[in-house]
């Protein structure tokens, strides 16, 4: 696949990378997290991800961590107004999750833990396919026209849902959503490539994939399937490395080794350079890593670089 100019967005500022914010409250606790948010925007970073339901899967927890400790990060460094934050609703896409009612009540849930009044992405999380798309874009319209958002998006969604969604919106002279952010990164591109790809491409969605090195498997720094063994990203990374894993990352070091980068910058690139991408997601854990994640967004692949990926 040939390179691709950048993809516009209101929500972006800052270099060509959006922080995951999954790890906040999960893998690291809040002093770590202060750290990385600090390192992330003294390297020029301007737009954090992160979701209400981050992060309920871990024992002890009930969702919300991730966002009270960016809520806290912003308003202790003063600095709400240089930042871009996207949060979702609907984790695991719960029937009614999309209702009006459940709309309002995760929103206003989501504002006080950012300690901020409004969002500059709102996504809705997975489809509940069950809400009539008519109230869901009623109810994310809402909070639209009384400045609580300033734009939509959707994660894990279907082309055909999307551009239900959309057309709906479209019909009721609503709000679209203009951002897209689905699964994809060099070893996971079906839900992206082809139709997702061509609607969003088509449609002017600003996609911004999540999981851009593969829960770690892109960085390296996993030689075989025992070195995460116990490891919290243990399911994730098993999926990484089914159906030619490893010899997508013996391709990935080698364009590395040649360009003078790391496997996790090569393949940031990767994605920065496919069309429809506005910006990959990826989170970080230490300083070390903001810092060699940033670099990758100064990357330019050619084409030789690009074909060796596939």
């Amino acid at each position: 696949m040939g390179s691709s100019d950048p993809v516009d967005h209101p929500c972006l500022s800052g270099i060509r990378l959006v922080l995951g914010g999954n790890v906040f409250g999960w893998t690291i606790d809040q002093d770590r997290s202060f750290a990385v948010l600090d390192a992330f925007y003294e390297a020029g970073g301007r737009m954090i991800d992160t979701a209400e339901g981050y992060s309920a899967w871990v024992p002890g927890n009930k969702g919300g961590e991730s966002e009270a400790i960016i809520g806290a990060w912003l308003e202790s460094r003063g600095i709400r107004g240089d930042m871009r934050i996207g949060t979702k609703t609907g984790m695991g896409g719960p029937p009614g999750a999309l209702q009006p009612d459940a709309v309002a009540s995760a929103l206003a849930g989501s504002l006080e833990r950012l300690r901020t009044d409004y969002v500059d992405l709102y996504y809705v999380h997975r489809d509940d396919q069950v809400t009539p798309l008519d109230e869901v874009v009623s109810a994310f319209n809402g909070p639209c026209q009384s400045g609580e958002i300033r734009e939509l998006g959707v994660s894990n969604y279907a082309p055909d849902r999307l551009a239900e969604l959309n057309g709906t919106a479209q019909r009721m002279k609503l709000r679209p959503f203009t951002a897209a952010q689905p699964l994809y990164n060099l070893v996971a591109r079906d839900a992206y490539e082809g139709l997702l790809q061509d609607l969003c491409r088509r449609q002017g969605i600003a996609v911004m994939p999540y999981y851009g090195l593969a829960a770690g498997f892109l960085s390296g720094k996993y030689g075989a399937a025992k070195d995460w063994e116990g490891s919290p990203r243990a399911s994730s990374l098993d999926d990484a490395a089914a159906d030619g894993g490893w010899a997508m990352l013996h391709r990935l070091r080698d364009v590395a080794g040649k360009i003078g980068a790391t496997p996790a910058q090569v393949a940031l690139a990767w994605l920065n350079a496919q069309p429809g991408i506005a910006a990959p997601l990826a989170s970080a854990t230490t300083i070390e890593q903001i810092a060699e994640l940033a670099q990758a967004a100064t990357i330019k692949l050619n084409a030789e670089h690009l074909g060796s990926l596939g």
